[in-house]
């Protein structure tokens, strides 16, 4: 029983109507897939307890993202919010702190703010999280899961794709010894590996090629500076990082060891994030289009708002951004 002068909630709702909240959400704003007896219960239990969706002028988005002091994410969110104001919709943005319990309920608050959908800038939150919120109301995720979830709508990047341009780049400048560093073994992360492996191979390589992280990767990138640094023949003298974060890693302890890049060691990062021009040499980088991501995820959730019941997936063409961290093999002897 709701407390005298509180405002009656979904889960109050769910709890007199004898469903879950998700049940009671679908059944209050007209989602299939909920029995007419039951749906009618819902009602009843609403009517009862005085509950009724809050009425605004515009639509609202909420946004999950794993990290907020990420500058990925702040760029997907700036593409989200500039399609949504075109859409007449307002974004409200939960914190995910990289924690997934945290994210968990963020998700939950969001529902409970009874948003109007969900962007996920995560790959963080469980599959069966995802899915039971999109019972309730569309969801978008934007990163690679592990598998598609049913019911929700996704925006990618061709990873593997994005890896080999990496390669190719490196190679093309010389360098016959490369190395991977990653931070994380999460699917997007572990995609690009597979492209770099896959690559490699292919141009004759798979011999020469060293793969550090995660668990690890400060170790791995300092053990390969040393090498390097004291001229030893086996040593890589080209880099391609994971993300523009674990690129970003490899500058700053090259310049602690007094490793020159590009000079005597080329890096690639991926993202051509914010970060990539912040640093010295400014990254050469794999793109992601981060902005259009951001934007797709805000056209697809305005889609599955209008009636698109079918699930949709995007998956955006990586580009390599040549900038100063990167230069031909010999100048590396």
């Amino acid at each position: 029983m709701t407390a005298p002068g509180k405002r009656p909630s979904l889960a109050d709702v769910a709890r007199a109507a004898g469903v879950s909240p998700s049940a009671a959400s679908m059944a209050l704003n007209e989602r299939p897939g909920i029995a007419p007896a039951t749906r009618e219960r819902v009602r009843e239990a609403a009517r009862r307890l005085g509950y009724g969706r809050r009425r605004r002028a515009t639509t609202l988005f909420g946004v999950l993202p794993t990290d907020l002091g990420n500058p990925y994410h702040t760029d997907v969110i700036a593409g989200i919010e500039a399609t949504a104001e075109t859409l007449g919709a307002g974004v409200v943005i939960a914190h995910g702190r990289r924690d997934t319990a945290h994210m968990e309920r963020q998700l939950q608050r969001l529902l409970d703010l009874e948003v109007d959908g969900v962007i996920a800038v995560t790959t963080w939150l469980p599959p069966e999280a995802l899915e039971r919120a999109a019972r309730s109301v569309p969801v978008v995720v934007i990163g690679r899961m592990q598998d598609p979830v049913p019911g929700t709508d996704a925006v990618i990047t061709d990873d593997t794709a994005g890896a080999a341009l990496a390669v190719r780049h490196l190679v093309a400048a010389g360098h016959r010894r490369l190395a991977h560093v990653t931070l994380s073994s999460r699917p997007g992360p572990a995609a690009r590996r597979t492209g770099f492996l896959a690559e490699t191979a292919r141009l004759g390589l798979a011999d020469a090629v060293t793969v550090i992280g995660p668990d690890s990767a400060d170790e791995g990138i300092d053990l390969l500076l040393r090498a390097l640094r004291r001229g030893a023949e086996d040593a890589p003298t080209a880099v391609f990082a994971a993300n523009d974060i674990a690129a970003v890693r490899v500058l700053h302890r090259a310049a602690d060891l007094g490793v020159a890049v590009p000079e005597r060691l080329s890096v690639v990062g991926y993202d051509s994030s914010a970060v990539a021009l912040t640093v010295r040499p400014h990254l050469t980088s794999v793109n992601q289009p981060r902005q259009e991501m951001g934007r797709i995820a805000a056209r697809m959730l305005q889609e599955r708002r209008e009636g698109r019941r079918t699930d949709s997936r995007s998956i955006a063409e990586p580009v390599l951004r040549l900038r100063d961290s990167t230069g031909p093999a010999s100048a590396s002897r």
